[in-house]
């Protein structure tokens, strides 16, 4: 059987940290900025670990699983 291959759009929105949880940016922060807060706009900056329900199929897609 062949190798399972990476789903590469998934693979440049997602990273997996050394402990296994993967990562995602938020959303909200690409256009429309000066209605929003300073402070919401930093948050955004932040990565975030993907929901539990939503994890399964990103790890397969990333070939972890």
């Amino acid at each position: 059987m062949p190798k399972m291959k990476t789903h590469r759009g998934t693979a440049k929105r997602f990273r997996v940290t050394g402990s296994g949880k993967i990562m995602r940016a938020k959303a909200y922060k690409s256009h429309i900025l000066t209605k929003k807060s300073q402070k919401r706009k930093r948050n955004f900056r932040h990565e975030t670990e993907v929901t539990k329900a939503d994890s399964r199929v990103v790890a397969r897609n990333l070939g972890l699983r």
